[in-house]
């Protein structure tokens, strides 16, 4: 598995294609046909890949960093950027994947242009709706993964236990740990 997904919905799982974005070199994990098409199926979207080609990787970054901008809005209490309202809510209008019934159970048939739609559907809902209040930045420095703070008292501080949070508390504990033989 190549891809990540940390924060509880795939929208903004999405968004953390591009890791560290803030670093003088972000990672990203959609730099070719090949990365699009492996976020769409672990994701659990398609469960084939769907062939995408160049073009629809410049598609889904265009609409990864349009959700981002409306994101990072959301964050900083700032209006929503007009340019970014319009790329959503273009992607978001487009045919969504189609569920199919077979003999063995379910899935959903489409290309990369219908895994986008449905994203940009989820992002107009997060954006748009209640969950926008529960809309966190992690809090290591060196992570901007974006999640929905579902947690009691909403004062979860990163993106995933697991990871994160897990190298944060590791790195409090070395800290206290050097300041006590320090002393």
């Amino acid at each position: 598995m190549i891809h990540a997904f940390p924060c509880g919905t795939l929208a903004l799982d999405f968004v953390g294609t591009l890791r560290a974005r803030r670093n003088d070199e972000p990672t990203e994990k959609l730099a070719s046909a090949a990365d699009l098409d492996a976020w769409c199926v672990e994701s659990g979207r398609l469960s084939a890949a769907p062939s995408s080609g160049a073009a629809d990787v410049e598609r889904a970054v265009e609409l990864r960093e349009a959700v981002y901008a409306l994101i990072w809005a959301r964050l900083h209490d700032q209006a929503l950027p007009a340019g970014a309202v319009e790329t959503v809510n273009r992607y978001a209008a487009d045919a969504p994947l189609v569920p199919v019934l077979t003999d063995a159970g379910w899935s959903r048939v489409g290309g990369a242009g219908q895994v986008l739609s449905q994203l940009a559907r989820e992002a107009v809902e997060i954006v748009g709706g209640d969950a926008a209040a529960l809309l966190r930045e992690c809090g290591r420095p060196e992570c901007t993964q974006v999640y929905l703070d579902h947690s009691r008292g909403r004062r979860r501080e990163w993106c995933s236990m697991a990871t994160c949070g897990s190298r944060m508390k590791a790195a409090a504990y070395r800290a206290r740990q050097r300041a006590g033989a320090g002393a």
